[in-house]
């Protein structure tokens, strides 16, 4: 993975937001970032992961190494001292749904140059977010990545990260830098596949998108709806859900790319990958935080995967 790393300041309430008032609710530091978030994820369903990005040198920094230490990742983390690591307010309403402001840290700053070249091009397969397209740096940097992972061989995925910050970006812009990636697997939510498609309803969505994306496999993220897999070639598969109990949703998304691409990567069948990963988003939205500490439940889950 090449990408974010940011601390998430996780603010959550019970209530609706008073407007100019007070409320009692949850504050807690959790680590973040969309391509960190995944590369944990495919760590804790047993696939070797490497994360590639850049920190401050600055606690946080510090931190980022040990968590990712922590949790098997193996860390090639550039350090700066002209930007501090990256961080991320988000607001988790009292339905669940969470807003995020973030801040341009050292996650923002990645230059082609920093690029461990020799370790990308020994990789099998790269993931990268939308978060490292919006904005250059760190978009000539994901983009290099891109190209040296493909020049030997390798394979390259994509979560388009934001239809806000697509629109913002423009929607042409957007295709334009992301399909130049040679993108094999696309992981949008029903948002920004709306936004890049045009279209309405998940097998017309991921339809325009595999013509788009021309041979990549769709993975639609469909929230309390599931998910509908476009294999290449092949016929849509829709992944309803089991449970739908919503706490929070931050890092959902980022755990099904994380759980999906250790079950494809590995050699497990698309559909039963898909349902894989349905299980450990659904875990994740009935949570805290996009990677909070597995409990029983799900590390057995995990073991049967």
């Amino acid at each position: 993975m090449v990408g974010d790393y940011a601390w998430d300041v996780l603010i959550r309430t019970n209530t609706a937001l008073q407007t100019g008032g007070d409320t009692f609710g949850e504050v807690q530091l959790a680590p973040g970032g969309s391509a960190a978030n995944a590369a944990v994820w495919a760590a804790r369903c047993g696939l070797p992961t490497t994360f590639i990005g850049k920190v401050g040198r600055d606690r946080f920094g510090s931190l980022a190494e040990d968590d990712l230490r922590a949790e098997h990742v193996e860390a090639c983390l550039i350090q700066t001292e002209a930007h501090l690591t990256g961080s991320v307010a988000v607001w988790i309403d009292h339905t669940g749904q969470r807003s995020m402001v973030s801040g341009k840290g050292a996650d923002h700053a990645l230059l082609p140059q920093e690029l461990p070249r020799p370790l990308l091009r020994t990789a099998k397969h790269l993931h990268l977010s939308g978060w490292a397209l919006f904005a250059d740096p760190p978009r000539a940097a994901a983009c290099e990545a891109a190209r040296l992972v493909r020049s030997v061989g390798g394979t390259v995925s994509l979560d388009p990260g934001s239809f806000q910050m697509i629109e913002a970006m423009g929607v042409d812009s957007f295709l334009e830098v992301s399909r130049g990636l040679g993108v094999s697997m696309l992981f949008p939510n029903a948002e920004e596949a709306a936004t890049l498609s045009g279209e309405v309803g998940p097998e017309a969505m991921a339809r325009r998108l595999a013509s788009l994306y021309s041979g990549a496999m769709i993975a639609l993220k469909l929230d309390a709806d599931g998910a509908f897999i476009f294999p290449v070639d092949g016929e849509g598969i829709p992944v309803p859900p089991q449970v739908n109990r919503l706490v929070d949703a931050t890092g959902a998304g980022d755990a099904f790319a994380g759980a999906f691409l250790s079950q494809v990567l590995q050699g497990v069948d698309v559909a039963a990958a898909a349902r894989f990963a349905v299980g450990v988003s659904e875990w994740v939205i009935q949570q805290v935080g996009a990677r909070p500490p597995l409990d029983d439940a799900l590390q057995r889950y995990l073991a049967t995967g």
